[in-house]
């Protein structure tokens, strides 16, 4: 089976990218499509991989202020071809699952959580330092990138969510049913309190 993953940006490491490690170890051989790739940001093991950019990745800037270039992202996906593949995941928290798919090719959108700075569009523009002269046409683009992404939300076969929060996020501005599926944890990490009273908080 023919197997390709597809990542919003990889510039940075976080909580995504530890989720696209675990499906690089489920599918080694697939390759990582994404709009930008900034090998210097990331762990050796991930300078490895077989990585398709867009056209994104040659634009002066795109790698250190991604978020500058948004209106570009829906463009950038909607032109990689997956003609070749048997099976697309999608690992999304941005634009990724707008991917364009052909008919005999299944894609799952592994849904970290629908996008933040388009659903939750005041919260995220009042930690933003964006002056009032650029606030109106700011909020134009993010509806138009809404309306986008509601679209686009419709083109995966199947939505993998990873919590029942995100499920929930995923049924009301994506009108999807989606299963649920705990993103992977180190448990390693943790310790019980094994010392701990009963109904204790701490």
């Amino acid at each position: 089976m023919r197997v390709a993953l597809v990542h919003d940006w990889l510039n940075q490491m976080g909580g995504a990218e530890h989720v696209l490690g675990v499906f690089k170890e489920l599918f080694p051989d697939a390759p990582v499509y994404t709009s930008i790739y900034d090998r210097t940001a990331m762990p050796p093991a991930m300078t490895r991989w077989t990585v398709v950019t867009s056209f994104m990745d040659r634009l002066p800037g795109t790698r250190k202020y991604h978020r500058f270039f948004l209106p570009l992202y829906p463009i950038a996906f909607e032109q990689f071809d997956f003609s070749g593949y048997d099976l697309v995941i999608s690992n999304k928290s941005g634009f990724c699952h707008g991917i364009v798919t052909p008919p005999h090719t299944v894609h799952i959108c592994y849904c970290l959580t629908p996008t933040r700075f388009l659903w939750g569009a005041d919260q995220y523009l009042a930690r933003e330092p964006v002056g009032g002269l650029y606030r109106r046409p700011l909020h134009l683009m993010l509806s138009a990138l809404r309306l986008w992404d509601q679209v686009a939300a419709q083109r995966p076969d199947h939505f993998i969510s990873i919590s029942r929060a995100v499920q929930r996020r995923v049924a009301k501005f994506y009108r999807r049913d989606s299963t649920v599926i705990h993103p992977p944890v180190n448990t390693r990490r943790f310790a019980a309190n094994v010392s701990a009273s009963p109904g204790s908080t701490t």
